[in-house]
């Protein structure tokens, strides 16, 4: 399937944005409790955590994750009105087929 490596990816981001979502709402937080509170597995939390630090949107401390101070959530708002233009673009093409 063409759209099936899109489709995961999606469903990844998501998972993030959840999870930024969780710590925005209950920072400071940790694994574990974050994991309990969303119903997802440890290692997606943990793994979601490390992509969320990289993009400097949360940062660890002792006492749990913590969004970042400074961090460009517009960035990230302005990044998904670029890829709704595109799968916007994607259905039109797809109506013609």
């Amino acid at each position: 399937m063409v759209l099936k490596k899109a489709k995961r990816e999606f469903e990844i981001v998501l998972r993030h944005i959840r999870v930024m979502k969780a710590v925005m709402k209950h920072q400071p937080i940790g694994i574990f409790k974050l994991s309990e509170l969303i119903g997802m597995p440890k290692h997606k939390v943990r793994y979601s955590l490390r992509v969320l630090e990289q993009s400097g949107i949360i940062e660890p401390t002792q006492h749990g994750a913590v969004i970042k101070e400074g961090a460009n959530l517009e960035e990230l708002k302005k990044n998904f009105e670029e890829i709704k233009k595109i799968v916007k673009a994607i259905e039109e093409e797809l109506k013609e087929i």
